[in-house]
């Protein structure tokens, strides 16, 4: 569960704004939590007062140290949490910030008033400076939601469906297609007839070319983006096999250029904190590293120069795999036909039979809606996913129903709800597997020549 707590002087205005809807919804089903602090709780002045003028003079009013740094003291414990102030006069609110802040597990947004806040109490507790705009408002408290709105919203589970955050508006720096309706005709105007054609190929094509066209007209600086990684995945496609999963992470809108000339690559891919790295030489090896951001958790690498360069760092080799993908664009066939998404309901069952994720984790993943199990006579009798940097996995199937083709059928079948979101379906198999290796070769996965290794920073 995510936590906002919001410090602000109008705790009804918070309570009222984010109760309706999905947010409310998420909020009842305790996937997230939003705590509306009032400041005015921890004045020491007798008649609740919070302002005072400012020193040299000037309009208006400020708020005063003292019972912000107590109200954040309360939530906080002493814990440094990240901490929000929404101002005019800081970072520009995006959907890259967004993502960015959806990791958190707690988040603590201080709402100003009047003509601000007292500069000492926000050196002491704020962390991030964000503005929703080039604009001023009465207060803090409307910015505040719109930041717990698209933040929240990022959250699995909150949406419901674990396609709609991406497939909408600044998904993969693109601009949403044009929508339509009934009915077909509405004042002369018609819904184009490849909407109604059920060819969902060209559908997805055609959604591809109105958001392409929609963003280069209306903000090229987006576009600008897309683009670069366009023509990054068309070089890396010279190698496909061993660079799918560095197309993939781009190609889905999760990965963010951090260094690309020449052989020298490095993507950054924010879901899941996992930096992908090609370097020419050991030198260059180096000095991409450095691009790493630091919250870096993750390290794939297919150089065994770049695997002793980051041990060298002292990172810790966590394991060694084959890369396996399927680029066929036809369904498979599925033979187990009681295949069906799992929620939280499962969660104590997949980490009594997978302890290579922490429980954590395969929570996120089942609320993201990514798990699928095979059930037989109604029991689930095993399991698969999607791992959050974009790779198939999680794959479980109990020892008495294993050899009936249910590993099979889970894997054909999320390798076509992969395929029906336009997407390249792989895999990372651990050296050694060879079960789960005749098992990609069996669904004609091909597999890449290069080793690769998944490097921990500690």
């Amino acid at each position: 569960m995510m936590k906002f707590h919001v410090l602000t002087l109008f705790p009804e205005m918070i309570k009222q704004g984010l109760s309706p809807s999905i947010i409310g919804k998420a909020a009842e089903k305790n996937i997230i939590a939003i705590n509306p602090v009032n400041i005015r709780d921890y004045t020491q002045e007798r008649h609740g007062k919070v302002d005072d003028t400012p020193y040299g003079g000037g309009a208006g009013m400020l708020i005063q140290a003292q019972p912000v740094y107590d109200a954040h003291r309360a939530v906080s414990g002493g814990r440094k949490l990240r901490t929000v102030y929404v101002t005019p006069q800081g970072r520009p609110f995006d959907q890259s910030l967004a993502k960015e802040l959806a990791k958190e597990e707690e988040l603590i947004l201080l709402c100003g008033h009047y003509e601000g806040i007292d500069e000492r109490v926000l050196e002491e507790v704020v962390t991030d400076y964000v503005s929703i705009g080039d604009y001023v408002l009465t207060g803090g408290e409307l910015a505040a939601m719109v930041i717990i709105d698209a933040v929240a919203r990022l959250i699995p589970g909150v949406l419901g469906n674990e396609t709609s955050a991406q497939e909408e508006s600044f998904h993969n720096d693109l601009l949403e297609y044009p929508q339509y309706s009934r009915p077909e005709v509405w004042k002369g105007k018609s819904v184009p007839k490849v909407l109604l054609s059920g060819n969902h190929r060209e559908i997805n094509k055609w959604r591809l070319e109105q958001s392409r066209e929609r963003t280069e007209r209306v903000r090229p600086d987006l576009y600008e983006r897309y683009e670069a990684r366009q023509q990054l995945i068309k070089r890396l496609s010279k190698d496909k096999r061993n660079n799918i999963h560095i197309m993939e992470c781009l190609a889905r809108g999760h990965g963010e250029i951090l260094y690309a000339k020449g052989e020298d690559i490095a993507v950054y891919n924010r879901d899941s904190s996992t930096c992908m790295l090609k370097a020419a030489s050991p030198e260059s090896g180096r000095m991409l590293l450095k691009y790493c951001p630091d919250e870096t958790r993750w390290h794939v690498v297919s150089q065994a120069f770049m695997k002793t360069l980051l041990l060298e760092q002292g990172c810790q080799e966590f394991c060694e795999c084959r890369q396996f993908l399927y680029t066929q664009r036809e369904p498979l066939p599925v033979q187990h036909k009681d295949i069906r998404r799992l929620g939280l309901e499962s969660l104590e069952y997949i980490c009594a039979h997978y302890d290579m994720e922490t429980p954590e984790y395969i929570r996120d993943r089942l609320l993201a809606g990514v798990i699928y199990g095979a059930f037989v006579d109604q029991h689930l009798v095993g399991f698969i996913g999607m791992h959050d940097e974009g790779s198939l996995g999680l794959l479980y199937v109990e020892k008495p129903y294993r050899g009936r083709g249910i590993a099979t059928s889970l894997e054909a079948y999320t390798v076509n709800r992969m395929l029906e979101r336009g997407w390249i379906p792989y895999g990372h198999v651990i050296v050694g597997n060879e079960t789960s290796v005749r098992l990609q070769e069996k669904l004609g996965f091909y597999q890449a020549k290069d080793t690769f290794w998944w490097i921990e920073k500690q």
